[in-house]
Parts: C-alpha cells; sequence; structure tokens
C-alpha cells in the first residue's frame, strides 16, 4: 500500500459544475448583472474524517504533487491549489464549525485557469461534503456565500460572488440571470436550437494575482471618485460625471454600465430565442472587454474571430476575467461539435497553441 492510497471509505461526498459565463464580465464585483450557465464538467471531493488535526489532500489534477498535508486549525497561504482547501477550512472554523482532521480525494475535468470557475467549483463541492460529513445546516446560498468568501478572504482572489452562486444554485446546463446586488436569481432555458460551445485558449489565467486585480482596483477607484459605494449606483442618473474621469478610469465604468445593459437584453433574447440580437450582444461585449476593459488577449480575439467566420456559429465573446482563458459561443444545435473543432485547428494553425474544445462534449459512439 503506497501512501496516496485511501485510508478508509469515503464517508462523505460533495460535487459542483463548473460554469461558463454567457454575458456579463466584471460587473459582478461592482454589484452588477451576470448571465452564467453550468456546465457538465464538474469537481468532485470525497471526505474520509482523521483524527487529531491533520489535513491531507490529494488531486488527481496535480498527481505529481502527491499528497499535500496541513494543520487544521493552522492554515497558511502561499501554498498554491492547496490555499483553495486551506480556504474552505479557514471559513467553516471562523463559522464556529469545529473542523476535525481529513483525508480528501479531488476529481476535476475542469481545466485549471481556463476562466471555467475551477475554484469555486472547488470550494462548493468541499462545502457540500464537510456539510455532509458533520450535519452542517448550511443551504446552497449560504454555501455560495461561504466559498466567496473563503476565495477573497483567505485565498486573496478579489472575485465577486457570481461563480460560487451558479456552482451552488444552478444545475443541468441552465442559464442563471444574477443581479449580485440582491442576489435576486432567474433560471433561463437556452432555447433548444442552440447549443453551447467553450473552446481554451490555452493561455492559463490568474485572478489571485496581476492585471485582474488591477481592474478590479480601477473600478473601486472610479467608485471613490464618483463618491458611490459602486458602479452600480450611478445607473440610470442623467449625470454623466464618469465621462469626466481620467483614462482609462471612465473606459472601464463605461464597460460596467453598457455590459450591465447587455445582460438583461440577453435574457430576453433568450426568452425570444432571437439569435440576431443574440450575435449582437455577444460581439459588443467582446469588443468593450478588448477596447474598455483591455482585458482581451490576441489568442481570445483570434478565437472569436474564427468563430464568427463559422456559419453554425450566431454569437461568440472572451468568457471570464480575461489575460487568457477561453471563448464561448452559441452555435446551432447539431453543427456546434464540427462548428468548434474546425476553429480550434484553425486556432492552432495560426497562433501555435495548444488549444482545447472543452463544449460541447463529444459523445462516445
Amino acid at each position: 500500500m503506497t501512501g496516496d492510497e485511501p485510508t478508509q471509505r469515503p464517508q462523505a461526498f460533495g460535487q459542483a459544475p463548473g460554469r461558463v459565463n454567457l454575458i456579463g464580465e466584471h460587473t459582478d464585483y461592482n454589484l452588477g448583472q451576470v448571465l452564467p450557465a453550468a456546465i457538465p464538467l464538474r469537481t468532485a471531493v470525497e471526505i474520509v474524517r482523521l483524527g487529531g488535526r491533520r489535513a491531507r489532500v490529494l488531486s488527481e489534477s496535480f498527481p505529481e504533487n502527491g499528497a499535500l498535508e496541513y494543520t487544521v486549525g493552522g492554515e497558511a497561504s502561499g501554498r498554491g491549489w492547496l490555499d483553495y482547501v486551506q480556504a474552505i477550512t479557514w471559513a467553516l472554523s471562523r463559522e464556529g464549525v469545529g473542523m476535525p482532521g481529513f483525508e480528501a480525494r479531488i476529481v476535476s475535468t475542469l481545466p485549471a485557469g481556463a476562466g471555467l470557475a475551477s475554484s469555486a467549483a472547488l470550494g462548493v463541492a468541499l462545502l457540500r461534503a464537510f456539510r455532509d460529513l458533520l450535519l452542517l445546516p448550511l443551504s446552497d446560498l449560504e454555501i455560495a456565500r461561504l466559498a466567496h468568501r473563503a476565495e477573497t478572504e483567505f485565498a486573496g482572489a478579489p472575485v465577486g460572488i457570481m461563480d460560487p452562486m451558479v456552482c451552488s444554485l444552478a444545475a443541468g446546463s441552465q442559464a442563471m440571470r444574477i443581479d449580485t446586488r440582491t442576489l435576486e436569481t432567474e433560471l433561463l432555458a437556452l432555447p433548444a436550437s442552440l447549443e453551447v460551445g467553450v473552446i481554451n485558449s490555452g493561455v492559463r489565467h490568474g485572478h489571485a494575482s496581476g492585471e485582474y486585480r488591477v481592474r478590479r482596483a480601477q473600478c473601486d477607484e472610479a467608485a471613490l471618485r464618483l463618491g458611490v459605494e459602486s458602479l452600480r449606483d450611478i445607473e440610470g442618473s442623467p449625470s454623466r460625471a464618469w465621462e469626466k474621469l481620467e483614462a482609462p478610469l471612465d473606459r472601464r465604468v463605461r464597460h460596467v454600465l453598457t455590459e450591465n445593459g447587455r445582460v438583461l437584453r440577453t435574457a430576453e433574447a433568450i426568452r425570444a430565442a432571437d439569435t440576431a440580437a443574440l450575435g449582437e450582444l455577444f460581439e459588443a461585449s467582446h469588443r468593450s472587454l478588448r477596447d474598455d476593459f483591455e482585458v482581451s488577449i490576441p489568442e481570445l480575439d483570434v478565437l472569436v474571430e474564427l468563430s464568427l467566420a463559422e456559419s453554425g456559429i450566431v454569437a461568440a465573446r472572451m468568457t471570464g476575467g480575461g489575460f487568457g482563458g477561453s471563448v464561448v459561443l452559441l452555435g446551432r444545435a447539431g453543427e456546434t461539435a464540427d462548428a468548434v473543432d474546425r476553429i480550434c485547428r484553425l486556432y492552432r494553425e495560426r497562433t501555435g497553441r495548444p488549444g482545447e474544445v472543452l463544449l460541447p462534449l463529444r459523445r462516445m459512439a
């Protein structure tokens, strides 16, 4: 028996889907509107209670690391992906939960850094497993709030609440419009005539450092200068004082305001199965993210360009925080799988990047 084999049968289990954000990028931490959808790629966690305070964690996504350990109650950041596990036990302890030692085995079909909420799915799956193990009276909404607190306060990723909300509250391939100020949600069924496609650019991104953090700080600075709590507060105001902010703050505000409107119009277009409107809204969102918010990269722009050249694709845009990650596509049912294969092949030829089709999943013959 090797040191990485389970000590006993799993005593608790939790899982959570990833998400792709159809539209509404960089609006959630500005208390705006978002429209993500749950996807079939997911993360699952098995937990066994151990004696003492030792936590032992294994992940099939990082088998080269073997089992990583830490002391429950002595969590310390700076250990890479293990921080997202430590964050959950840290957050539960601060809620007054008596955390035992444990062994956790993590299995995921979600690629890290692809902009599909792999960290939120891990947090929600872990919280569901601990809810099962410790019989915790946590609702799915409370799990989303705890996962968000863990990722922002311990792991140091300045993300909004969108990702844990959809990972915890959506199911199947439902789209979910979320008002991140009120946490009001609306479930939307995508038209049967459309399929969701996702292509990973092969450029990994990260939220805990880099330009993502800069963009959030710029939004906070713009809100401070405008005398509001968040950029959501200037929505509908006759005053256009934000236009007098110096660059690039003016462009950052313009993106947030126009993107909130696009989310609401996209929800209307989904209800009406208006594919032409969906195409225009996705294109406008990508252009705004590229030019006003400046979070796209050449690889994502190439993927969008190639996608829009395909007759079977009706809409395409970058998705996620940017600076890498994936594009989301809406394609005609029955045509999407072949179209994304062609797009990915042409993308590899043009960029030399190892692009990967993540959705739709290929069915086994």
